[in-house]
């Protein structure tokens, strides 16, 4: 495949890695999520992918009269006039050498007819290279972290009518400290400057696991609305639970069968929600399919694209995606 056609493919997959699609929602409710779209890169290697074909023609028409030589519009296909341009290869006429030709000091192709633009393209692909292995070690440890989420609301709901309230009350706190260890490790990843930025998948478990929190009609039959009722909230502006012990033990000395069931019912869901995340396609696990497939067909295929488009600039990354690809790079030896 030409060079061209691996940035084509290059380009179908990074839009393909743009978006995650799931067949299966919470018990808690359905969320109408948009499809994330591909942004300013694949826009940008879109106009650019275009600018290259259209340089093909014209360094074809350019060729056909090579300073008046040429004597036919085919001696390009036939390799006649080859003695006089040094070339044996009718494809470097188009641009396209099929042999590697030599980059300037500057790491640009200056055969192509736009260097600059081919090597922009190239810069933005080293910078995605980087990128996209960040978020799949990110994602990877928000996948280990959901199925914790997972094992923590299942032992919440083995509270039973023969536990004192204290023990109760404990067993709801500790619930607590492990949803907001999840939330101090996840919640800024998601925000503007954060590794997993845009990722809806990132996205989507954050916000279902709170929503699950926050159904009211856990204990509805008999007669709570939610944890709320039992004194578990969520602050709306850290995002983080809180245990109202007061509330609770007054829940607990009023109806201690009917907390302790919205507790059981409660815990079911949250587990069920957070089962449901990383289950087989669905969010987390295609969004990680999705990265794995780019990440390999760029390492494949850089060498070439960098051959013929130019080195381009070396990816920049923050301090926040710097550290996530080195935790990448140490669990797969790079």
């Amino acid at each position: 495949m030409s060079p061209i056609g691996i940035a084509s493919s290059l380009f179908g997959l990074l839009q393909s890695s743009s978006t995650g699609s799931a067949s299966q929602s919470s018990q808690t409710g359905t969320m109408n999520t948009a499809t994330a779209v591909s942004g300013d890169f694949s826009s940008s290697l879109t106009l650019r992918m275009a600018a290259l074909k259209a340089q093909s023609v014209n360094s074809l028409l350019g060729s056909v009269f090579d300073d008046g030589k040429a004597s036919s519009s085919l001696d390009f296909l036939t390799g006649a006039g080859s003695t006089q341009s040094g070339s044996t290869d009718p494809l470097s006429m188009l641009g396209l050498s099929t042999t590697t030709q030599g980059l300037s000091p500057t790491g640009r192709n200056l055969s192509l007819f736009n260097p600059e633009s081919a090597y922009g393209m190239m810069s933005v692909i080293n910078s995605k290279d980087v990128t996209y292995k960040a978020q799949f070690s990110e994602l990877s440890e928000m996948k280990t972290a959901v199925a914790g989420m997972q094992q923590a609301g299942q032992t919440l709901g083995s509270v039973s009518g023969s536990m004192g309230n204290a023990a109760i009350t404990a067993q709801l706190q500790e619930f607590a400290g492990k949803y907001n260890d999840w939330i101090k490790r996840f919640d800024g990843t998601v925000k503007s400057d954060g590794v997993l930025a845009g990722t809806q998948a990132a996205e989507i478990s954050l916000y279902e696991l709170e929503q699950s929190v926050e159904n009211i009609f856990n204990g509805a039959k008999d007669g709570f609305h939610g944890l709320s009722d039992l004194g578990f909230t969520i602050n709306q502006s850290t995002n983080l639970a809180s245990v109202d012990t007061t509330k609770l033990d007054a829940a607990l000395s009023s109806n201690k069968d009917g907390a302790i069931n919205t507790l059981q019912e409660f815990s079911a869901n949250f587990a069920k929600s957070a089962e449901l995340l990383n289950s087989t396609n669905n969010f987390i696990p295609n969004r990680l399919n999705n990265l794995d497939r780019v990440i390999d067909y760029i390492t494949d295929n850089k060498s070439s694209l960098q051959a013929e488009f130019g080195l381009g600039d070396p990816a920049k990354p923050s301090a926040q995606i710097a550290k996530a690809l080195a935790s990448y790079n140490h669990i797969f030896n790079i």
